[in-house]
Protein backbone atom coordinates (compact mmCIF):
# COMPACT_ATOMS: atom_id res chain seq x y z
CA UNK A 1 0.00 0.00 0.00
CA UNK A 2 1.43 3.38 -1.04
CA UNK A 3 1.57 5.97 1.76
CA UNK A 4 1.76 9.72 2.13
CA UNK A 5 3.23 11.84 4.92
CA UNK A 6 2.77 15.35 6.27
CA UNK A 7 2.68 17.10 9.62
CA UNK A 8 0.23 19.22 11.57
CA UNK A 9 0.82 21.49 14.55
CA UNK A 10 -1.93 20.68 17.02
CA UNK A 11 -2.94 22.98 19.86
CA UNK A 12 -2.67 21.31 23.27
CA UNK A 13 -3.06 22.49 26.85
CA UNK A 14 0.72 22.91 27.04
CA UNK A 15 1.41 24.46 23.64
CA UNK A 16 1.61 23.57 19.96
CA UNK A 17 2.54 19.94 19.29
CA UNK A 18 4.03 18.98 15.95
CA UNK A 19 2.50 15.67 14.89
CA UNK A 20 3.64 13.67 11.87
CA UNK A 21 0.89 11.90 9.94
CA UNK A 22 1.65 8.84 7.81
CA UNK A 23 -1.35 7.27 6.08
CA UNK A 24 -2.41 5.37 2.96
CA UNK A 25 -2.58 7.43 -0.21
CA UNK A 26 -5.82 7.93 -2.07
CA UNK A 27 -9.40 7.87 -0.92
CA UNK A 28 -10.77 5.68 1.83
CA UNK A 29 -11.22 5.60 5.58
CA UNK A 30 -8.78 3.89 7.90
CA UNK A 31 -8.29 3.15 11.59
CA UNK A 32 -5.63 5.24 13.31
CA UNK A 33 -2.68 4.42 15.54
CA UNK A 34 -1.10 6.95 17.89
CA UNK A 35 2.58 5.99 17.65
CA UNK A 36 4.98 7.15 20.35
CA UNK A 37 8.70 7.52 19.82
CA UNK A 38 11.65 7.00 22.08
CA UNK A 39 13.08 10.04 23.90
CA UNK A 40 14.73 11.09 20.61
CA UNK A 41 11.38 11.97 18.91
CA UNK A 42 10.80 11.15 15.21
CA UNK A 43 14.15 9.77 14.14
CA UNK A 44 14.69 7.76 10.95
CA UNK A 45 13.89 4.42 12.64
CA UNK A 46 10.68 5.83 14.13
CA UNK A 47 9.56 7.30 10.81
CA UNK A 48 10.25 4.00 9.04
CA UNK A 49 8.29 2.09 11.67
CA UNK A 50 5.37 4.51 11.32
CA UNK A 51 5.39 4.19 7.53
CA UNK A 52 5.45 0.40 7.87
CA UNK A 53 2.26 0.55 9.93
CA UNK A 54 0.71 3.02 7.49
CA UNK A 55 1.51 0.66 4.63
CA UNK A 56 -0.70 -1.94 6.31
CA UNK A 57 -3.71 0.35 6.14
CA UNK A 58 -3.48 2.60 9.20
CA UNK A 59 -3.31 6.35 9.67
CA UNK A 60 -0.34 6.74 12.00
CA UNK A 61 0.20 9.85 14.12
CA UNK A 62 3.67 10.45 15.61
CA UNK A 63 3.62 13.33 18.12
CA UNK A 64 6.71 15.15 19.29
CA UNK A 65 6.53 13.86 22.83
CA UNK A 66 8.53 16.75 24.35
CA UNK A 67 7.01 19.54 22.27
CA UNK A 68 6.88 21.89 25.29
CA UNK A 69 10.64 21.66 25.74
CA UNK A 70 12.04 21.89 22.19
CA UNK A 71 11.50 23.82 18.97
CA UNK A 72 9.14 22.12 16.53
CA UNK A 73 10.98 19.64 14.36
CA UNK A 74 13.60 18.72 16.95
CA UNK A 75 15.18 15.29 16.50
CA UNK A 76 17.78 14.14 19.02
CA UNK A 77 20.75 12.06 17.94
CA UNK A 78 21.39 8.51 19.14
CA UNK A 79 24.45 9.59 21.11
CA UNK A 80 25.32 10.61 24.65
CA UNK A 81 24.25 14.21 24.18
CA UNK A 82 20.92 13.19 22.66
CA UNK A 83 20.32 10.63 25.37
CA UNK A 84 21.11 13.14 28.13
CA UNK A 85 18.79 15.76 26.61
CA UNK A 86 15.99 13.26 26.08
CA UNK A 87 16.23 11.94 29.63
CA UNK A 88 16.24 15.49 30.99
CA UNK A 89 13.09 16.23 28.98
CA UNK A 90 11.46 13.07 30.30
CA UNK A 91 12.21 14.16 33.87
CA UNK A 92 10.80 17.64 33.20
CA UNK A 93 7.39 16.75 31.73
CA UNK A 94 4.56 15.72 34.09
CA UNK A 95 2.64 12.57 33.20
CA UNK A 96 -0.61 14.51 33.14
CA UNK A 97 0.59 16.56 30.16
CA UNK A 98 0.59 13.44 28.01
CA UNK A 99 -3.14 13.08 28.71
CA UNK A 100 -3.89 16.43 27.09
CA UNK A 101 -1.57 15.55 24.19
CA UNK A 102 -3.56 12.35 23.62
CA UNK A 103 -6.83 14.20 23.83
CA UNK A 104 -5.69 16.71 21.22
CA UNK A 105 -4.79 13.97 18.73
CA UNK A 106 -7.99 12.00 19.27
CA UNK A 107 -10.14 15.12 18.89
CA UNK A 108 -8.27 16.12 15.72
CA UNK A 109 -8.71 12.65 14.25
CA UNK A 110 -12.47 12.86 14.72
CA UNK A 111 -12.61 15.71 12.21
CA UNK A 112 -10.60 13.94 9.48
CA UNK A 113 -12.55 12.48 6.53
CA UNK A 114 -10.05 9.59 6.15
CA UNK A 115 -10.47 8.40 9.76
CA UNK A 116 -12.92 5.52 10.31
CA UNK A 117 -13.49 6.07 14.06
CA UNK A 118 -11.26 3.28 15.41
CA UNK A 119 -8.01 4.13 17.17
CA UNK A 120 -5.19 2.28 18.90
CA UNK A 121 -1.75 3.14 20.27
CA UNK A 122 1.79 1.80 20.00
CA UNK A 123 5.24 2.85 21.16
CA UNK A 124 8.84 1.95 21.87
CA UNK A 125 10.80 2.59 25.09
CA UNK A 126 9.27 5.65 26.82
CA UNK A 127 6.89 5.54 23.87
CA UNK A 128 5.75 2.13 25.11
CA UNK A 129 4.84 3.83 28.38
CA UNK A 130 3.14 6.69 26.54
CA UNK A 131 1.13 4.24 24.46
CA UNK A 132 0.08 2.65 27.76
CA UNK A 133 -0.81 6.14 28.98
CA UNK A 134 -2.90 6.70 25.84
CA UNK A 135 -4.89 3.56 26.72
CA UNK A 136 -6.41 5.58 29.57
CA UNK A 137 -8.44 7.42 26.93
CA UNK A 138 -11.79 5.66 26.39
CA UNK A 139 -11.46 5.67 22.60
CA UNK A 140 -8.25 3.60 22.57
CA UNK A 141 -9.30 0.03 21.79
CA UNK A 142 -5.91 -1.67 21.31
CA UNK A 143 -2.42 -0.82 22.54
CA UNK A 144 0.97 -2.36 21.72
CA UNK A 145 3.69 -1.48 24.24
CA UNK A 146 7.30 -2.39 23.40
CA UNK A 147 9.73 -2.49 26.37
CA UNK A 148 7.83 0.28 28.14
CA UNK A 149 10.13 2.10 30.54
CA UNK A 150 9.12 3.69 33.83
CA UNK A 151 5.93 1.67 34.36
CA UNK A 152 7.59 -0.23 37.21
CA UNK A 153 9.19 2.89 38.66
CA UNK A 154 8.20 6.43 39.58
CA UNK A 155 10.70 8.26 37.39
CA UNK A 156 8.21 10.30 35.34
CA UNK A 157 6.96 13.22 37.46
CA UNK A 158 3.28 13.00 38.37
CA UNK A 159 0.79 14.21 40.91
CA UNK A 160 -0.90 12.07 43.57
CA UNK A 161 -2.64 9.12 41.96
CA UNK A 162 -1.41 10.12 38.51
CA UNK A 163 1.21 7.45 37.87
CA UNK A 164 0.07 5.34 34.93
CA UNK A 165 -0.10 2.20 37.08
CA UNK A 166 -2.38 3.99 39.55
CA UNK A 167 -5.06 4.42 36.87
CA UNK A 168 -5.48 0.91 35.54
CA UNK A 169 -9.23 0.98 36.14
CA UNK A 170 -9.54 3.50 33.30
CA UNK A 171 -8.16 1.13 30.64
CA UNK A 172 -10.92 -0.39 28.50
CA UNK A 173 -9.02 -1.76 25.51
CA UNK A 174 -6.76 -4.76 24.90
CA UNK A 175 -3.05 -4.52 25.70
CA UNK A 176 -0.05 -6.20 24.06
CA UNK A 177 3.03 -6.04 26.30
CA UNK A 178 6.38 -6.95 24.72
CA UNK A 179 9.70 -7.05 26.61
CA UNK A 180 13.34 -7.98 26.17
CA UNK A 181 14.76 -10.25 28.85
CA UNK A 182 18.19 -8.66 28.46
CA UNK A 183 16.86 -5.12 28.87
CA UNK A 184 18.64 -3.46 31.84
CA UNK A 185 16.07 -0.65 31.96
CA UNK A 186 13.23 -3.02 32.92
CA UNK A 187 14.69 -5.87 35.01
CA UNK A 188 12.87 -9.12 35.68
CA UNK A 189 11.57 -7.89 39.03
CA UNK A 190 10.14 -4.78 37.39
CA UNK A 191 8.45 -6.79 34.65
CA UNK A 192 6.98 -9.15 37.25
CA UNK A 193 5.60 -6.17 39.18
CA UNK A 194 3.86 -4.80 36.10
CA UNK A 195 2.48 -8.22 35.16
CA UNK A 196 1.00 -8.76 38.60
CA UNK A 197 -0.69 -5.37 38.67
CA UNK A 198 -2.24 -5.89 35.25
CA UNK A 199 -3.46 -9.34 36.26
CA UNK A 200 -4.84 -8.10 39.58
CA UNK A 201 -6.73 -5.35 37.74
CA UNK A 202 -8.34 -7.93 35.45
CA UNK A 203 -7.16 -6.23 32.27
CA UNK A 204 -7.33 -7.86 28.84
CA UNK A 205 -3.66 -8.26 27.95
CA UNK A 206 -1.15 -10.50 26.21
CA UNK A 207 2.42 -10.76 27.53
CA UNK A 208 5.58 -11.66 25.58
CA UNK A 209 9.17 -11.77 26.82
CA UNK A 210 11.88 -12.34 24.21
CA UNK A 211 15.63 -12.84 24.37
CA UNK A 212 16.32 -9.30 23.25
CA UNK A 213 18.02 -6.16 24.45
CA UNK A 214 16.51 -2.75 24.98
CA UNK A 215 15.63 -1.10 21.63
CA UNK A 216 15.68 -4.37 19.69
CA UNK A 217 13.03 -2.88 17.36
CA UNK A 218 15.25 0.07 16.34
CA UNK A 219 16.75 -0.63 12.91
CA UNK A 220 19.91 1.34 13.68
CA UNK A 221 22.63 0.35 16.11
CA UNK A 222 24.04 -2.83 17.54
CA UNK A 223 20.96 -3.90 19.52
CA UNK A 224 18.66 -4.27 16.52
CA UNK A 225 17.30 -7.79 16.10
CA UNK A 226 15.56 -8.08 12.73
CA UNK A 227 13.93 -11.41 13.52
CA UNK A 228 12.47 -10.17 16.80
CA UNK A 229 11.40 -6.92 15.17
CA UNK A 230 9.45 -8.80 12.51
CA UNK A 231 7.80 -10.91 15.21
CA UNK A 232 6.91 -7.76 17.13
CA UNK A 233 5.36 -6.07 14.12
CA UNK A 234 3.34 -9.19 13.34
CA UNK A 235 2.00 -9.32 16.89
CA UNK A 236 1.04 -5.65 16.82
CA UNK A 237 -0.57 -5.89 13.39
CA UNK A 238 -2.49 -8.95 14.50
CA UNK A 239 -3.82 -7.02 17.50
CA UNK A 240 -4.80 -4.00 15.42
CA UNK A 241 -6.31 -6.18 12.69
CA UNK A 242 -8.51 -8.03 15.18
CA UNK A 243 -9.61 -5.07 17.25
CA UNK A 244 -9.55 -1.97 15.05
CA UNK A 245 -11.08 -3.40 11.87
Amino acid sequence: MITQSHFVDLPTATGSMRTYVHRPSGDGQYPAVLFYSEIFQQTGPIERAARLLAGHGYAVLVPEVFHELNPAGTVLAYDDAGRDKGNADKAAKPAESYDSDNRAMIDWLAAQPWYDGHVGAMGFCIGGHLAFRAALQPEIAATACFYATDLHSNTIPNGPGQHSMDRLAEIRGELLMIWGKQDPHIPAAGRAQVYQKLADAGLDFTWHEFNGQHAFMRDEGERYDAQLALTGYRLALDLFGRVLR
